[in-house]
């Protein structure tokens, strides 16, 4: 796919990422060109993500910024496309309401972990995040249920007989995931962990991918971050766009992708993690550990 813009990109016709403003280079994308979009935006709550704060001055103009990238993103699909938005808890609702407007939803996922953030003792902490799986014509799009099976754990584990079938048979032992997955967050210590305050562990990504694309199709995140829905896309032999603003994390999508080993004379390496330092001086382990964990 040919994409005419002078933002900085680097790649081919099967990877190409773009180190620039989400909004800008979505403009640029042809229209009716993209088979599966996952969108993972800053979430309006105040995190650092390398400097850059991710806090509006108002929610109002938080939701006017991402009503214009949500409609960006649905003109770029194809009629046969298919959408998958994230945000967080206090922010889905609105998003609900514009999406269904627009596209049909078919699911409202709740990604479920085991642990918060921050640890509450006033209030009920959160342990998911919320993923809505949008299309154009519920008639028509990608669900490709046999690549993303799971085990059917209580009819088969049994053995029981399922006697609404003509004749009986046995529950099947596998089933399509219901809309509460369990993924553990990317944790320090995990060979995934990239140094961004809000990775997508790879599991997730691969169960969106293999479902709602096939090879060859062209999956777009035009909030690569740490670039793992890129990544995955790669693994599973899809066409990737990444759009991601800030250079240290387009640094992070050129290595991981494979696409330069040096950046501006700079070498492109993963960031070491305290514990695999050796023969570090006193105070320098505490100091990194602090700093990246």
């Amino acid at each position: 796919m040919s994409i005419n813009t002078d933002i900085e990109t680097s790649g081919d016709d099967r990877l190409q990422i773009f180190h620039g403003d989400a909004l800008e280079v979505l403009k640029a994308v042809p229209d009716s060109s993209v088979d599966l979009i996952f969108v993972d935006p800053p979430y309006n709550i105040g995190k650092d993500f390398a400097g850059r704060k991710d806090k509006w001055d108002s929610d109002e103009d938080y939701l006017e910024w991402c009503y214009q990238w949500i409609d960006l993103c649905i003109k770029k699909l194809k009629p046969t496309g298919t959408f998958y938005v994230m945000t967080s808890t206090q922010f889905m609702p609105y998003f609900d309401l514009y999406i269904r407007e627009r596209m049909t939803i078919l699911s409202r996922i709740v990604w479920a972990y085991d642990s918060s953030g921050v640890q509450a003792r006033r209030y009920f902490g959160s342990l998911y995040e919320p993923i809505l799986f949008c299309v154009k014509d519920k008639n028509n799009y990608t669900f490709n249920a046999d690549d993303i099976m799971v085990e059917a754990k209580t009819g088969a584990r049994r053995k029981l007989i399922d006697y609404r079938k003509n004749p009986p048979q046995p529950y099947k032992n596998e089933k399509v995931p219901g809309n509460v997955w369990n993924f553990c967050r990317v944790r320090y210590r995990m060979d995934e962990y990239e140094n961004h305050p809000s990775q997508k562990p790879i599991s997730l990504l691969e169960r969106i991918i293999k479902a709602s694309s096939n090879e060859g199709d062209i999956v777009l995140d035009p909030f690569c971050g740490t670039f793992t829905t890129g990544y995955v896309a790669k693994q599973l032999g899809r066409r990737f766009i990444g759009i991601e603003i800030q250079e240290e994390y387009y640094k992070i999508g050129l290595r991981r992708l494979g696409l330069a080993e040096e950046y501006k004379n700079e070498k492109l390496s993963r960031e070491q993690k305290s514990y695999e330092m050796k023969h570090v001086p006193a105070g320098v382990y505490q100091t990194e550990l602090f700093a990246n964990g």
